[in-house]
């Protein structure tokens, strides 16, 4: 039995499982399951996960687990995508969270606003862009002065920030007032393997 994972291709909380187990080689089934479509609520996806969020993943034993950075980190334990130093593990942690509270929110909620729901910026409040830009202007501060979120390894922390920092421009956000996150999303859109989210 394979793993496997139920999530949306549209959204960068499902894409960043995926590029996980891909860049661990492991093996996986994915099922298409779109958000906000009803799909989450079934009985056996609530069966599953009772929260009815993607992703959610089935494991090799049958169990399930839910949460985009849990299940990055379980399937990532004991490899090269988190560190053994413990502060620069729980340097990688940081930006987990960080990415969850003070990133996708803003960064990931604009675009699907204006992507999905097709908002203008005048129905959508204000304070979302300027929350967005400050995540990104602290992303900037930090990359200004090496190549990865933690120095010198890729890591955890920039699988899950990069799945919605390269799309920013679907939200509105212009990533060449930030030249050093911008490189950065380069690099790790490189490292693995995906087509550049935006050109230029």
């Amino acid at each position: 039995m394979a793993l496997t994972i139920y999530g949306d291709h549209r959204l960068g909380n499902c894409l960043k499982v995926k590029w996980t187990a891909e860049r661990l080689g492991i093996d996986y089934d994915w099922v298409e399951t779109p958000g906000g479509a009803g799909a989450t609520r079934t009985r056996q996806f609530l069966r599953m996960n009772p929260a009815a969020q993607i992703p959610t993943v089935v494991l090799e034993d049958g169990r399930s687990l839910a949460q985009s950075n849990a299940i990055c980190l379980h399937l990532a334990e004991g490899s090269e995508l988190i560190p053994r130093d413990p502060y620069w593990r729980a340097k990688m942690l940081e930006w987990l969270f960080w990415e969850q509270y003070s990133h996708e929110p803003y960064v990931a909620g604009r675009r699907y606003f204006k992507l999905y729901e097709g908002k203008t910026d005048v129905e959508l409040d204000p304070e979302i862009m300027v929350r967005g830009e400050q995540a990104l202007a602290r992303m900037q501060a930090w990359l200004g002065a090496t190549p990865y979120l933690v120095p010198d390894q890729l890591t955890l922390a920039d699988i899950a920030l990069v799945a919605y920092t390269r799309v920013a421009h679907e939200g509105g956000f212009d990533l060449g007032k930030y030249p050093a996150v911008k490189s950065w999303v380069g690099r790790i859109e490189a490292e693995l393997g995906l087509e550049p989210a935006q050109s230029g």
